[in-house]
Order: structure tokens, then C-alpha cells, then sequence
């Protein structure tokens, strides 16, 4: 397993500690799962612009009717 080190104050690692103990994690898992679901989110967020962006530039749809028949979802006509 890797170690990243990472400088902070006294105070900014106190903090850190005192909310890592609220959420019930040591410091490391604290800071592993909050980085890391905050890059999934931004990720996330880049994503859905991209596909938006995408669709702007080709506006074309079809009835969501068509979509579920097309994976078994709904009902056929």
C-alpha cells in the first residue's frame, strides 16, 4: 500500500482529527473517503456536462417509450 504525505498546520490537523472522530474513522480513512468521493462527484459533474454539451450540439430524441422497449423495460405496444 502507498503513503501519501500531506503538510498541514497544527490547527488544520487538529480540525481534521476532531471531524474524522466525529465520523467515527481515524484520520487516514477520513481523509481517503472524503478526497476521494469529492474527485468521484467532480468527475461526475464533468461527465454530466460533457453528455449535455454533446446533446446540445445534436438535440435529437426519441419518446422514452422507445428506450424502455428497446431494454425490456416497458410495455410493448
Amino acid at each position: 500500500m502507498a503513503t501519501i504525505t500531506v503538510c498541514v498546520t497544527d490547527e488544520e490537523k487538529d480540525f481534521l482529527a476532531s471531524v474524522a472522530k466525529f465520523e467515527g474513522k481515524n484520520l487516514s480513512e477520513f481523509l481517503k473517503t472524503t478526497a476521494l468521493s469529492s474527485l468521484e462527484d467532480a468527475y461526475d459533474a464533468l461527465s454530466g456536462d460533457a453528455a449535455y454539451d454533446e446533446y446540445l450540439k445534436n438535440s435529437q430524441s426519441r419518446p422514452l417509450s422507445d428506450s424502455l422497449e428497446e431494454y425490456g423495460i416497458g410495455e410493448s405496444k
